[in-house]
């Protein structure tokens, strides 16, 4: 007999205390064990998690009007900037924006962790003052109840999947998907599997416009698709909204990831009422039949290269295979705070204390995400590429490099085997403390980190390597770490010259 339920029928079984409710990893145990026909005569809701860093968040807040008023030009929240262009004592904090005084260290996501944790936090304001506004600043202390309207209202969160990120260059990369170790050496993850809400409802039958959700502890509800919506690769995402004043600190954390910036951790749950057979089986997905692709963000590139396709079962596991090599997982969502938001909202279901939404719209599932035109391309490193360039061996002398740099001109030379691979660079700088050291071999003082670039790697890239390590040559290498050319600070300055508008950067 076909299996067929309503939303309402649900809902009365949660009055009646009658409601069955599982978990969606007890859904697919239960669905593997007795099939989707059976499932979904035995369950009526199965509930998802996911608690990760969602850097598409914020808060409208609304403070109130001092006496005498003023319209806020500009707001800080312990010295976070806040957006004032609303109204005169409106404001939108993201998640994302970092601290004046602490930089990166605090951000918005960390002013909002404390608002909800019952912290004061410091307001400051500036405005340029009207006959209606007069006042011209104003410093005080605010906490959440004194607040008029606290809306969490999030673009982008819940991603349906998300890529998982390794590097191959040389060097450490510190990114949104975190610390990421040179030659491979670890791959990270986000997304909370099987149990994504995303997953659980492919189709969006039930997941849209209106649905009742947990957000952070409290309830909230879905305002439409997130920004970034991008169906068609299994990476839809939601636009949600809640007053701050129903959440908890538990379900919702400010953090900074190192060297990249301030974010914060976001817990969300999404009931999917089991109204078929159809939808008890997709309710049933297990992580190993949720496959995403490693991607490599050595290559500073939109398109970043995929070197591996694996299953959240892999990614689980600790380690993943690419291209023979095993690299070492780890994850930047948390699996266990995300178990515990959808066992949180089983139980509140199972309490009688939360109700079901039929979506007032669905989400659209033929949408495919587009990326930025550019009415020029960035210039790549093959576009300024020294061909002609010298090098030197490892077993070389300081004299015989120090008549090279005098034959050539050139001020940086790299250091190569006989193949032809990188093994260090020598400078006139370094040669010119050689002499001064009296040192005699060229191995004693080249240096064997060196900084390169690749050929397609964007120029404002390699500029801003050599901002960071305060370098003026690169040599470029293949995959194989053959040096194959030279790039310049005086190369890149030449591009300067001919009025490149997307190269205002600073050498």
């Amino acid at each position: 007999m076909k299996v067929e339920k309503s939303i309402d029928e649900i809902n009365e079984r949660i009055r009646e205390g009658s409601v069955c409710v599982v978990t969606a990893d007890e859904m697919s145990e239960l669905v593997e064990e007795k099939g989707a026909e059976e499932a979904a005569r035995e369950v009526d809701v199965v509930t998802t998690g996911t608690f990760g860093a969602m850097c598409s968040s914020g808060v409208f807040l609304n403070f109130g009007h001092s006496d005498p008023p003023i319209k806020m030009h500009r707001v800080w929240l312990n010295e976070v900037e806040a957006y004032t262009g609303i109204a005169a004592v409106d404001a939108y904090l993201g998640a994302a924006q970092p601290s004046e005084d602490r930089g990166i260290e605090y951000g918005g996501g960390h002013v909002i962790e404390d608002l909800v944790a019952g912290k004061t936090v410091e307001l400051r304001a500036i405005g340029f003052g009207t006959d209606c506004y007069p006042r011209k600043e104003i410093e005080t202390e605010i906490s959440l109840d004194d607040l008029n309207t606290a809306t969490m209202l999030n673009p982008r969160n819940a991603y349906q999947r998300y890529s998982a990120a390794t590097n191959s260059s040389d060097r450490t990369l510190y990114t949104y998907m975190g610390t990421l170790l040179p030659d491979m050496r670890n791959a990270t993850f986000c997304g909370a599997g099987s149990l994504s809400p995303l997953f659980n409802d492919p189709d969006f039958e039930t997941i849209g416009v209106g649905t009742r959700i947990f957000l952070c502890g409290g309830e909230g509800f879905i305002v439409g698709e997130g920004t970034q919506h991008d169906p068609a690769n299994n990476k839809a995402t939601l636009m949600v909204c809640g007053d701050l004043r129903g959440m908890r600190k538990e379900f919702l954390r400010g953090a900074t990831f190192y060297g990249y910036g301030a974010t914060l951790y976001v817990g969300i749950g999404i009931p999917i009422p089991v109204l078929n057979e159809r939808i008890a089986a997709k309710t049933g997905i297990k992580d190993e039949e949720i496959m995403t692709e490693v991607h490599d963000y050595g290559v500073p590139r939109r398109d970043k290269p995929v070197l591996a396709k694996v299953s959240y079962a892999e990614l689980k596991s600790g380690r993943i295979e690419i291209a023979g090599k095993e690299v070492k997982t780890s994850p930047l969502s948390s699996f266990y705070m995300a178990k515990k938001v959808a066992t949180e909202l089983k139980r509140w279901i199972e309490r009688g204390e939360f109700f079901l939404t039929k979506p007032v719209k669905r989400l659209r599932r033929e949408a495919v995400l587009k990326p930025m035109p550019q009415k020029e391309e960035i210039p790549l490193v093959k576009d300024v590429l020294r061909k002609t360039f010298a090098t030197i061996g490892g077993d070389a002398s300081i004299e015989d490099a120090a008549k090279l740099i005098f034959q050539t001109g050139t001020t940086h030379i790299p250091v190569v085997t006989r193949e032809g691979k990188l093994q260090g660079i020598v400078t006139a700088w370094d040669i010119a403390k050689a002499v001064a050291k009296k040192h005699r071999k060229l191995a004693e003082i080249m240096t064997r980190k060196v900084i390169t670039a690749r050929m397609d790697e964007p120029i404002d890239a390699v500029v801003r390597k050599m901002e960071r390590h305060n370098i003026s040559a690169l040599p470029v290498v293949d995959a194989e770490r053959k040096v194959i050319g030279m790039v310049t600070s005086d190369d890149i300055s030449k591009l300067l010259k001919k009025g490149r508008k997307w190269l205002r950067l600073r050498i």
